[in-house]
């Protein structure tokens, strides 16, 4: 069969390689891709939210399965765009992805079926949230409700930071509409989990844990980013406490979908925070995250083709899914000022060397000039190792960084250790 994979970061370079093991799979696309997925795969310069153009290619190409790696081309509808062209996409459709789409639509879903999350309130204006914020105790979460790669949050210790945060999103509208209304949240505090999970609109079957390491420097400081490594599974995540999240979250999540008429089918991400009074969710996205993916599918055993194509025609409940034993780890290799303003074009050395040393380098903002691999993003390579223990697997994944070099390459060095 053909399968195409829409986007062109780390998330897209894992999801291609693991698609790649398939003995079902004869070819692999991947719009618009990078310099480490053109190895494995015919990378085609689409972008991955000219729909349009992705749902011509696939029709002119006879691509047998769709897997939509980023959340905007979701959003904005890919999957009902090609199943209306009789076309087999892996994702959920607009109305569900309004899940991550839109916070309001979130909040409001966990609300009316008590589905454990911080306490909230939504604002339409300005003067509304600030009036809001003179009236409650610090610190406060405040976000903008639409899409804002994954910057629309944040977490205002003192009111002045809140309404600052208000101010720039609803009146300076630094994310565009996405600003159109906050919501502010009761602050949360715990150990940050993340879960996937795959869903045919019916039941979902959660994937092993990971946990991401959103802050630039060590010592979780510094400013958020998409993410500068993670770990799986998490440490924090007890059986006891993934059996609670599974029924009265995740479950819960999937079958709210379904009875509001929106079935959810693709792949769930829950972010969690294990609270002291349980376990709480901090936001939905509709997609595979990123780094998450590149420490979760290199645990899996068996065949993703058979699995997305479970949760689309809705048998996932005859799937065995396996998972290996072994801990993944991975650090996120950046290029210097991210994620502030950054320059582009530098040459990346050593990764046959790093991959020589047993790790998986996936490829996020990279491109081929001239023969040589340059650095294109933020975000650069996410280097992930598997080992018996978490200590190795992160032994191995440093040890593989040691061999890459790129002019002002930035990274973390306590991924893992950060509970």
């Amino acid at each position: 069969m053909k399968v195409m994979v829409v986007g062109g970061g780390g998330r897209e370079h894992a999801l291609v390689w693991k698609i790649a093991q398939s003995p079902r799979v004869e070819e692999i696309f991947c719009t618009p891709g990078n310099a480490g997925i053109k190895k494995i795969a015919r990378c085609v310069d689409i972008s991955a939210e000219d729909i349009k153009a992705l749902a011509d290619f696939a029709e002119k190409k006879s691509i047998d399965l769709t897997v939509v790696g980023p959340e905007a081309p979701l959003v904005e509808g890919i999957v009902d765009e090609f199943e209306a062209r009789g076309l087999k996409a892996f994702g959920p459709n607009k109305a569900a992805s309004q899940i991550e789409g839109s916070k309001v639509f979130a909040k409001n879903l966990m609300e009316k079926y008590n589905i454990p999350t911080a306490a909230f309130r939504v604002f339409d204006n300005s003067i509304d949230a600030i009036n809001y914020i003179d009236s409650i105790d610090a610190p406060m979460v405040v976000k903008a409700e639409g899409l804002a790669a994954g910057k629309g949050v944040v977490v205002a210790k003192d009111k002045d930071a809140a309404v600052s945060a208000v101010k720039s999103i609803m009146e300076q509208r630094i994310f565009g509409k996405a600003g159109a209304r906050v919501v502010i949240e009761e602050y949360l505090e715990g150990p940050e989990v993340t879960v996937l999970s795959f869903c045919d609109g019916k039941i979902a079957v959660p994937m092993v844990s990971s946990r991401d390491h959103k802050r630039v420097f060590d010592n979780d400081e510094g400013p958020n980013t998409g993410g500068m490594g993670a770990i799986s599974p998490a440490p924090a995540y007890s059986m006891e406490l993934a059996e609670v999240v599974e029924k009265e979250i995740i479950q819960k999540t999937v079958e709210a979908m379904a009875a509001e008429g929106i079935p959810f089918k693709g792949v769930l991400y829950t972010g969690l925070m294990l609270t002291k009074n349980g376990p709480r969710v901090l936001e939905y996205n509709c997609r595979f995250g990123d780094p998450e993916t590149q420490v979760v599918l290199p645990r899996l055993k068996t065949d993703i083709v058979d699995i997305m194509e479970a949760c689309i025609d809705g048998t996932l409940e005859k799937m065995r899914i396996e998972w290996k034993d072994e801990k993944a780890v991975c650090v996120v290799l950046a290029s210097g000022g991210y994620p502030g303003p950054y320059e582009k074009g530098k040459v990346i050395k050593g990764l046959s060397e790093a991959e020589a040393e047993g790790a998986l380098v996936f490829h996020a903002g990279t491109a081929e000039k001239n023969g040589k691999i340059i650095t294109t993003g933020g975000r650069v390579l996410g280097v992930t190792a598997l080992g018996d223990t978490e200590d190795k697997a992160r032994q191995e994944a440093y040890n593989a960084i040691s061999k890459i070099s790129f002019e002002d390459m930035h990274y973390r060095k306590d991924i893992g250790k950060i509970q």
